[in-house]
């Protein structure tokens, strides 16, 4: 089928290069001709295992292609999904504006009956809207087929299709996905999105519209509550003396909670996790009703993140002068991708007690240096290094943010060896806390 693509961010970018890949004839659209020319060579503007080399193959293979041009892209095709973002306001609802600018360059560009299909993730009910916004800016409502002067009506429905893709495995988790979510309001929608998914040979779970929206919100929020659950069980683990990695290893045998999401932390970060919390519980407030469970998770998640500095904070006198190793600066590995990490939270308050802070990531580095450019900030400084060991040389606190493959191969031995004073704060667990103490490390860590 004739596909478009609006946005070319995680979910628009890697929707489009995927329905590419199972044969589809793709066209992907965003507003930066830089970023399109980009994309056109083979280059992916988003770190994301995977996607390159299937961007490379689809468009040799003229599947695919990318380009500022909306009008010719929509104007012909079968289905056109919205992929742009929805990104948190100050009141925790989601902007829409993104997605109202594509409604409208659809409705006065489309010349044959279509399918517009929502994948950014929106509030319940912002799809009926964005329908009846699409046909109040069709001309004549409508009525006639935009150029071809026969008089015949136009067609145009919106259905949900959430996705459920996580940064770092966006390919496979979309090529491989467990269930899809399919959100409409007819049979000639379903049947659209039915074909457009056959080739995928995964399992499709049809539904109304409304439905699918709360669907995608309920499962990110579930997520992020059982996070939330075991963070909080985590630091009273400490209070009692438990060990919340063994707590979790007892849960986890339970087919009722399962495996996953149970690894104790320092807080989820991401594009999803915080602001779908937020908005669902913004959502709930506008009809009158107190989501507390998705409240509790939120506040959790907020002081979490900061654990480790009010650790240290009890540990030193100062951070004023100190040589400060951070390792990990993305919200998680396998992204360069820094919204809502511990990193963000953490820094500006070493920062302002006077740090000397040496930043170490594999692939986010340059993202930081954006927030906070090298040199002096306040009375702190920040240096970004090529290598672990030079973070580590003569450090006196070391704090480890992300669990990155890399620190994880960092040894004991290494800290002890490197750092002028072995002071680590692990924010992930890495580490066993008997091999940590054997190697003359002093060791703090979350809920053991």
């Amino acid at each position: 089928m004739k596909i478009a693509v609006a946005g070319t961010g995680y979910v628009g970018l890697v929707a489009g290069v995927c329905f590419a890949e199972v044969g589809h004839q793709v066209a992907c659209v965003d507003i930066d001709e830089d970023k399109v020319q980009l994309m056109k060579s083979g280059v992916s503007p988003i770190y994301e295992a995977d996607l390159e080399e299937l961007m490379q193959k689809n468009y040799a293979a003229g599947r695919i292609d990318y380009t500022t041009n909306y009008a010719e892209a929509y104007k012909n095709a079968d289905a056109i999904f919205i992929g742009v973002g929805t990104p948190e306001q100050p009141d925790g609802s989601a902007n829409l504006s993104y997605i109202a600018t594509v409604a409208r360059q659809i409705a006065e560009t489309i010349e044959k009956d279509c399918l517009v299909v929502v994948k950014s993730t929106v509030p319940v009910g912002t799809n009926d809207k964005v329908e009846q916004f699409i046909h109040d800016f069709l001309p004549h409502n409508g009525e006639e087929l935009i150029g071809n002067g026969i008089g015949q009506k136009i067609r145009v429905e919106v259905a949900s299709n959430p996705e459920f893709l996580a940064q770092g495995t966006a390919v496979k988790d979309t090529l491989q996905a467990a269930r899809i979510i399919i959100g409409t309001e007819s049979k000639w929608a379903e049947d659209i999105l039915m074909r457009i998914y056959e080739p995928f040979n995964i399992p499709i779970v049809p539904v109304r519209r409304r439905s699918a929206e709360m669907i995608k919100y309920a499962s990110n929020d579930f997520l992020a509550l059982k996070i939330s659950y075991m963070n909080d069980i985590a630091n009273l683990c400490e209070l009692v003396g438990a060990d919340i990695q063994d707590v979790a290893r007892g849960m986890s045998f339970d087919e009722r909670i399962g495996s996953k999401f149970l690894n104790a932390g320092i807080g989820y970060g991401g594009s999803c996790f915080p602001k779908d919390t937020k908005a669902l519980e913004y959502l709930a407030r506008q009809h009158g009703y107190e989501l507390k469970t998705v409240k509790a998770a939120i506040d959790v998640n907020t002081s979490q993140k900061t654990v480790l500095f009010k650790k240290a904070s009890k540990r030193l006198i100062t951070f004023n002068g100190l040589k400060v190793a951070v390792l990990g600066l993305t919200f998680k590995p396998g992204t360069d991708d820094l919204r809502e990490a511990a990193s963000l939270e953490n820094i500006p308050l070493l920062l302002e007690q006077g740090a000397d802070i040496y930043a170490y990531d594999p692939v986010g580095k340059e993202n930081f240096a954006q927030k906070y450019s090298e040199g002096s900030h306040g009375i702190g400084k920040i240096h970004y290094v090529e290598n672990i060991d030079e973070a580590l040389r003569g450090a006196n606190v070391c704090f480890i943010m992300t669990e990155w493959a890399s620190i994880k191969a960092v040894t004991p031995g290494k800290f002890k060896k490197l750092m002028r004073t072995p002071l680590v704060y692990d924010g992930r667990n890495i580490y066993n806390i008997d091999e940590m103490k054997e190697a003359g490390i002093e060791y703090y860590s979350i809920g053991r």
